[in-house]
């Protein structure tokens, strides 16, 4: 835990920075103008000193895709390993913040600066606004220090980034980490491969959520589509229609052709226990990797950083099953 002495702001746009366009809110540049504004009649204003970088381009966050997760990745370590800020609070929407904390989680393993996520429910300006509140909260946060890691601050909670998901559209506490269960190994090392270092690239990923009526047709055209990791999001604690003899074999044959398929639980408080039920026990032995209590924003954050650094499905499914940053661990 240490206070931040020279902090980077970076903006991507969001809820937090829109303003109201004929077609409705849209992201605007000139936020850092506002934000020194209203620090400046704000009665007690961290003193943490920062500077504030736009993306470009400013993002609604459910725009947001891998390669500006890279982008914001890339902007981060050359932030922290060429300009000297040793942390960094980036604004974002709140469609897709969840996804992005979890993907920045494992995409910046290793560097040894508080990252932390924030922006608003309604843009700042307007009336009631949390935007200033949310964005108050975090600096003060990095003045009193922080922990390295990425992390998500919204409505006075500060939470782990690859726990966190998106649970209301419109209260004010839109983000909470739920209560999954947690258990594993952690990873003893990280490889360099691994690190924040390692440069990455778009990953063809799906997710499949199980449900009465799916059929092994629609797990066949996502491996013709080329996807290289598959998300399967089951039942409970990780069952399935396992009596299904055509989706078990399609299943296995998307394994044996190169297909990474990792199972997480579709329960908001669930956890993928494959020997819990033989249901369970026959999805896992056609090649399934388990998430544990892995949330599907992690679980795909953490796919893409695997697959997108070029390791083999081999090697990336054992990393899958040990903690890498506290996301399957307590």
């Amino acid at each position: 835990m240490r206070a931040v002495k020279n902090l980077l702001v970076l903006y991507t746009g969001g809820t937090i920075g829109m303003l109201q366009t004929p077609h409705g809110l849209a992201p605007a540049g000139g936020f850092e103008a506002r934000m020194r504004a209203w620090l400046d009649t704000h009665p007690t204003p961290p003193r943490v000193h920062w500077r504030l970088q736009e993306m470009s381009p400013l993002l609604d966050s459910a725009n947001m895709q891998q390669a500006n997760w890279l982008a914001m990745q890339a902007a981060i370590v050359t932030a922290v390993t060429r300009d000297g800020h040793d942390g960094i609070l980036l604004l974002h929407g709140t469609d897709t913040l969840a996804y992005s904390a979890a993907a920045l989680s494992f995409l910046l393993l290793g560097l040894d600066v508080p990252v932390v996520l924030t922006g608003s429910m309604l843009p700042a300006g307007a009336p009631h606004s949390d935007a200033w509140d949310n964005l108050h909260g975090a600096l003060a946060l990095f003045e009193s220090g922080l922990q390295s890691g990425v992390q998500l601050y919204f409505a006075g909670q500060l939470l782990h980034g690859a726990r966190a998901s998106k649970l209301r559209s419109e209260a004010f506490d839109a983000f909470a980490a739920p209560a999954r269960h947690r258990e594993g190994s952690r990873a003893s090392a990280l490889p360099a491969i691994l690190g924040y270092a390692q440069p990455r690239v778009p990953v063809k990923l799906a997710v499949l959520p199980v449900y009465p009526g799916l059929q092994a047709e629609q797990v066949q055209a996502l491996v013709v589509s080329g996807v290289r990791g598959l998300l399967l999001e089951c039942y409970g604690s990780g069952t399935g229609p396992s009596e299904d003899a055509a989706l078990m074999q399609a299943l296995q044959k998307a394994r044996q052709g190169g297909v990474l398929i990792a199972a997480i639980s579709q329960c908001i408080e669930g956890s993928v226990l494959f020997d819990t039920y033989a249901a369970g026990s026959r999805l896992r032995e056609t090649g399934l990797v388990s998430g544990g209590g892995m949330t599907r924003e992690a679980a795909l954050g953490k796919l893409f950083a695997l697959l997108g650094a070029g390791l083999d499905i081999d090697t990336a499914e054992r990393w899958f099953a040990l903690d890498l940053c506290g996301e399957r661990v307590a």
